[in-house]
């Protein structure tokens, strides 16, 4: 069974509901459910609502952009544990140094070019991040944790540019002059 909503256009004709703001989609609500403390609870009691309602794992899966092993396993512990499978478990480890508002700032400032914050470098990299959380949120982590969270965010570390500095001719006998102790053998015969 299927439960539409309908609304009256202006011809008096019923229509079903549809969303048409560009910026809802199902890839921007699960972002969304990442960031939002406790929203996977929602997420797993809808899962075993439409469950209970007869739809198939797979389905169910698909709209939530999951694994079919992640439903099933979602299953599972409900037939094991009740409804307390639904509440997110701690989970071991050492919890996060980055609150969600600090990784939020992070993702903004990672917009901009360092030098805008008052850092002396042209591109981002583990060590700019390091120096920018250290600067703005007092928070300390190594360098290979900022790469790891520059990837974890989506970003690739890329290269480093070098430039190289080329010499010119200007001050090069000033230098020689006072470097070495020697006559120039140019003047020997003088």
């Amino acid at each position: 069974m299927r439960l539409r909503v309908y609304s009256h256009d202006t011809g008096g004709r019923m229509r079903a509901l549809q969303i048409t703001n560009r910026q809802v989609t199902r890839e921007s609500l699960l972002t969304m459910a990442e960031m939002v403390p406790g929203a996977w609870v929602g997420i797993r009691i809808a899962g075993l609502l439409l469950i209970l309602s007869g739809w198939h794992s797979t389905r169910v899966a698909e709209l939530f952009g999951l694994s079919q092993w992640s439903v099933v396993k979602w299953i599972r512990h409900a037939n094991k544990e009740g409804t307390a499978m639904v509440e997110d478990q701690a989970r071991p480890g050492r919890p996060s140094r980055l609150s969600v508002v600090c990784k939020r700032d992070l993702e903004k400032a990672l917009q901009m070019p360092p030098k805008e914050l008052g850092i002396q470098r042209v591109r981002w990299d583990g060590v700019v991040v390091v120096e920018y959380l250290k600067r703005f949120h007092d928070v300390s982590i190594r360098v290979r944790r900022a790469q790891l969270l520059l990837h974890e965010m989506g970003y690739a570390l890329k290269q480093p540019i070098y430039r190289y500095v080329q010499a010119s001719h200007k001050g090069v006998k000033k230098y020689r002059a006072e470097l070495k102790k020697t006559p120039d053998p140019s003047q020997r015969g003088a």
